[in-house]
């Protein structure tokens, strides 16, 4: 049994049916792709993931409890943190404040603003602050406001952002969307350190296939709705059934 669970899903919104009887399963302490062409029902999938979205049926469990009918605050203190894709920061904040502020969230279960300057006096969640973006080489720009930096560093702060909650498992929507090669290549860098680093298991969506096929050690492919094929990165890359529903039965 994975740590998570995905059975029986489904998701219709009027005549469009999103998500049709997915069944998924993410062993622990891997990173899992889930790809599929446009339309193919991962933000939906996500969206029930991080408790946005309810699905009319079927079940998900995280380390074998439910997570269905949770708020997305309650999922991630279940353990399951998300990266956007765009970086969710606070940009009128230092780098260091947009880290402490989900380190006394996770400690607290919620963050208060009438307790914002409190949380600075506590040497603990600073020192926790500090490791953190030291794991992802930000260190050196923790008094940078946060909405100077490049695209790259933006996504390193969120990283760090979700890291500090100590999450078990890290949902990843299109991490390098809107990335220079450059920063991409750094971007895949860091995900493989954390992945060595720290007992975390990752779930990718994505669309560049550079990115799935340097980090994935599974791939899901999704088509209308509903896993097509599961397999190893090398497995994937030939599949006939892939080839179809990215390229077209005609051209395939």
């Amino acid at each position: 049994m994975g740590i998570l669970e995905i059975k029986g899903v489904n998701k219709r919104f009027g005549g469009l049916k999103a998500l049709d009887d997915v069944n998924l399963s993410i062993a622990e302490n891997t990173t899992h792709a889930i790809i599929g062409p446009n339309g193919a029902g991962k933000s939906t999938l996500l969206n029930v993931l991080v408790g946005k979205l309810i699905p009319d049926s079927g079940s998900v469990t995280f380390d074998g409890q439910s997570i269905l009918g949770r708020q997305p605050h309650e999922i991630n203190q279940m353990g399951i943190s998300r990266v956007f894709q765009t970086p969710e920061i606070f940009g009128d904040l230092s780098v260091f404040e947009n880290v402490m502020i989900p380190c006394f969230a996770k400690r607290d279960g919620a963050f208060r603003m009438h307790a914002y300057e409190s949380i600075f006096a506590e040497k603990a969640i600073q020192q926790q602050a500090e490791e953190i973006l030291a794991d992802v080489n930000m260190l050196e720009k923790r008094h940078m406001i946060a909405s100077s930096l490049s695209r790259g560093d933006k996504r390193r702060l969120e990283m760090a952002m979700c890291l500090v909650q100590n999450p078990r498992l890290l949902l990843l929507d299109e991490p390098t969307a809107g990335m220079a090669r450059a920063d991409t290549q750094n971007t895949i860098a860091l995900l493989k350190e954390i992945r060595e680093k720290r007992s975390i298991t990752m779930a990718i969506i994505e669309h560049d296939m550079n990115v799935v096929f340097s980090l994935a050690e599974r791939i899901t492919v999704l088509a209308q709705g509903t896993p097509l094929v599961e397999d190893t990165p090398d497995n994937i890359k030939g599949h006939p059934k892939v080839r179809e529903a990215y390229l077209g039965e005609a051209q395939v």
